[in-house]
């Protein structure tokens, strides 16, 4: 919400380097700065019109705006994207930060062509419903702090599903923010991680979810401790 997708460079990368197909979204005035062909510019206008705390509203609108560009992918004629017969329609899943986050598990519960998906650090503004989310699986990546709605839906995410806190994290550990902050010498004192470790984490957990609920490669990084990653807490799992 005002962020635009391009502070996700990192984690997309990281995904494409693994062979996935990575569409990385901007929702039209809600981002500040979205570019369209010809020139047209929009503006984050949402950030006017909601209130603070009126965010439940957000994800709804996502939700839509994903099942539009998975129609428009998955086309069989004429699809948005020329290399769209790459894509395997049986192995999609949607990550995100913040109201991405809690957008994902919203637009899982109106379109079962999501398989799996995540949040790093979103709160359920629109709560998962009461029969889940048909099995499919669901990864929550946090700071650590207790997040309400986690605790609210946890036991509503009916698959395979894992709560994992990162130590020493922030809001924006899991974006671009931390590692371009590091470069200019303006780390914020409330991402106490380094955007070096925030992005190791970042990339390593995400990747292995989708790894496992997409390949089928079995990642031991998602079951416990990792000497590699000590930062890291499997809070719960499911």
């Amino acid at each position: 919400f005002s962020v635009n997708r391009s502070t996700l460079t990192l984690l997309a990368e990281e995904l494409a380097s693994r062979g996935y197909v990575v569409a990385a979204v901007d929702h039209a005035y809600e981002s500040v700065g979205t570019a369209f062909p010809g020139g047209r510019l929009l503006n984050c206008v949402a950030c006017d019109k909601i209130p603070p705390g009126g965010y439940g509203v957000v994800p709804k609108g996502r939700a839509k705006d994903v099942s539009f560009l998975l129609d428009r992918l998955l086309a069989d004629k004429h699809p948005a994207w020329r290399h769209a017969r790459l894509i395997d329609r049986a192995k999609i899943g949607m990550a995100g930060h913040s109201i991405g986050g809690a957008s994902a598990a919203t637009t899982m519960a109106d379109d079962a062509r999501v398989r799996a998906g995540a949040t790093m650090d979103g709160s359920f503004m629109e709560p998962v419903p009461a029969k889940g989310l048909d099995g499919r699986p669901f990864m929550m990546l946090g700071t650590g702090d207790d997040d309400r709605s986690w605790v609210r839906d946890w036991p509503l995410l009916d698959g395979w599903k894992r709560w994992i806190n990162v130590t020493g994290a922030g809001h924006f550990t899991f974006t671009d923010t931390p590692v371009l902050a590091d470069q200019l010498g303006l780390l914020p004192p409330e991402e106490p991680l380094s955007g070096k470790r925030s992005q190791e984490i970042t990339r390593a957990y995400v990747a292995a979810f989708f790894d496992l609920h997409l390949k089928g490669v079995d990642r031991e990084l998602l079951d416990g401790p990792s000497a590699d990653h000590p930062e890291v807490v499997i809070h719960k799992k499911g």
